[in-house]
């Protein structure tokens, strides 16, 4: 895999797709691996040009001393473009890959537009993650082994029954967190980036086309920032899913690809 650097901090990539097609590039969440972006990036490779990268502290990319800041790792995303020699993108993050996503259209004009999911602008405004879900996150049973404590993190994020009804796909997932997620630094030095980010106040100089998803069931950022964000982007469409946990986009991962197609195809 190609490899970018941010000043001293190396950066692992992936690039498949038409070469001569839309750049769209994925932007994961928080301790979440490239695997993340699996179930929209593959069908939409047929068409586009792709890319999806590790964000600093993930996967093999490199993990430097924390804490980290989203401006920072908008300017990682910015290096992963500037390696591939890509002008222009279309930018799809999740949860704090939504921060970065905002944080680097507000920096940067290689944005043509955005598609943020299960996120928020951060600040005082926003709702925050409930204490239960934070909990589950940070708080994991001692005597848990490391297949439990990725179930147990992940407890908030999917729907209940969704474990005990595809229990093939939540075995995958736990044997792709271990091979590539964000090692516990790592994961605390992004949490800080979430914790500080605040881009409230700036959102309504954003012109670039936006695309809104979120579950209406999220426990772990809930839809309420959703609806904040959609009243500060000028040119925003927000589309909710019915039932759809934070991590909506695998459990209705049809529908969201469908939907995100839709709108790449009408702006890309």
């Amino acid at each position: 895999m190609p490899t970018a650097h941010n000043g001293d901090v190396a950066l692992s990539y992936d690039r498949t797709g038409p070469s001569d097609a839309p750049t769209v590039v994925f932007v994961e969440g928080l301790g979440y691996g490239k695997w993340m972006w699996q179930f929209q990036r593959d069908p939409l490779a047929e068409s586009y040009d792709t890319i999806v990268f590790d964000n600093r502290g993930t996967g093999d990319s490199d993990c430097p001393e924390g804490p980290y800041t989203i401006d920072e790792m908008a300017d990682d995303l910015g290096a992963v473009l500037d390696d591939a020699g890509v002008e222009s993108a279309h930018v799809v993050g999740a949860s704090m890959g939504g921060m970065i996503a905002q944080r680097f259209a507000l920096e940067d004009d290689r944005a043509e537009s955005l598609a943020l999911l299960c996120t928020s602008h951060g600040g005082e405004d926003a709702v925050p993650v409930p204490p239960e879900t934070q909990a589950f996150m940070f708080d994991v049973p001692e005597d848990a082994d490391e297949r439990e404590a990725i179930r147990y993190k992940m407890t908030p994020a999917i729907s209940d029954g969704f474990a005990e009804e595809h229990p093939d796909l939540i075995e995958d997932i736990v044997d792709w967190r271990l091979d590539s997620d964000a090692s516990e630094a790592g994961r605390n030095a992004q949490a800080a980036a979430v914790q500080a980010f605040d881009a409230a106040d700036e959102l309504g100089t954003l012109s670039l086309p936006t695309l809104i998803m979120h579950g209406t069931d999220d426990e772990v950022l809930p839809v309420e920032n959703a609806h904040a964000l959609a009243d500060r982007l000028l040119h925003a469409e927000l589309e909710l899913f019915e039932g759809g946990p934070h991590l909506f986009f695998v459990e209705q991962a049809d529908a969201v690809t469908d939907r995100l197609r839709e709108f790449l195809d009408q702006h890309a």
